[in-house]
This record gives structure tokens, C-alpha cells and sequence, in this order.
């Protein structure tokens, strides 16, 4: 089972990238550049392993849990997982092609991608605010280091 600093660390590393990104992509010759284009895979790899490490450990028993805000609680994050997934995928759809991106509109994919950014960090915030404490309330140590 992951543990809550691993879920603490993957969520760290998935900031980090963000704001490294969002620096890195306002000017278009950096935009360009091989490193920006490795760290926004970076990027998408670990939100997408992320939300299904998430969906694979964690809500199996609080769907099934007695308390009905425990359940309501991981209902409303696995439906949240299901939608970023998806807006993350057009997105994803949109700016790449086999593991490079293409850019043709260099605002919009500025405009988007802080918009996909700030729809990650805004989960980020939400998990540590509220499934985290309920998963150390059903989990207890077993999530511990």
C-alpha cells in the first residue's frame, strides 16, 4: 500500500514541475528546448500515475466504508480523479504528438496549460485538506512510512 509520504512526495514533485513549467513555457525559444519538453512529460507522467495510484489503493475500502461521509468523501474525489483525467487527456491530445509537443498557438497553450496547472495544484490543496485526514482516520498506521 503507498504510504502518505509517498502520496506527500508525489504530490511535492507534481508542484514543483508545475511552477518550473510555468516559468519555463512564457518564452517560446525556451518553450521549444528538449528540457522543457522532457520536464512537461515529466510532468504528465507523474499526475497521471498519481491519480491511479490514488484510484487503485485508496478508495476501494472507503467506498465501501459504514460512515457516509468517508464514503461521500472518496465518491466525490474518484469522480473529481475521473473528470481531471479526462480534461487531461484532451489537453494532453491537443499540445502533443509521440512524446513532443507541438505548438502552433504559443498564448493558448500558455493559457491552457495554466489552466491544467492550476486544475492539478487546486486537487493538490483538496486531497491534503480533506481525504488525507479521513485516510489516516479509516487507515491509520497501515499508511504510514
Amino acid at each position: 500500500m503507498i504510504t502518505f509520504d509517498d502520496l506527500n512526495n508525489q504530490n511535492q514533485k507534481i508542484s514543483e514541475l508545475a511552477k518550473v513549467l510555468t516559468a519555463l513555457i512564457q518564452e517560446r525559444e525556451v518553450c521549444d528546448t528538449q528540457i522543457t519538453c522532457d520536464l512537461f512529460f515529466e510532468y504528465v507522467d507523474k499526475v497521471k500515475d498519481h491519480l491511479d495510484v490514488e484510484e487503485r489503493e485508496l478508495y476501494k475500502e472507503l467506498l465501501t466504508h459504514s460512515d457516509s461521509n468517508v464514503k461521500n468523501t472518496a465518491s466525490k474525489f474518484l469522480s473529481s480523479s475521473s473528470e481531471i483525467k479526462r480534461l487531461f487527456k484532451q489537453y494532453v491530445k491537443r499540445w502533443c504528438r509521440n512524446k513532443t509537443l507541438r505548438i502552433k498557438d504559443h498564448q493558448l497553450f500558455i493559457d491552457e496549460s495554466l489552466d491544467m496547472f492550476n486544475i492539478v495544484l487546486e486537487r493538490i490543496v483538496d486531497e491534503t485538506e480533506n481525504l488525507y485526514p479521513i485516510l489516516r482516520d479509516v487507515y491509520g498506521v497501515r499508511m504510514a512510512a
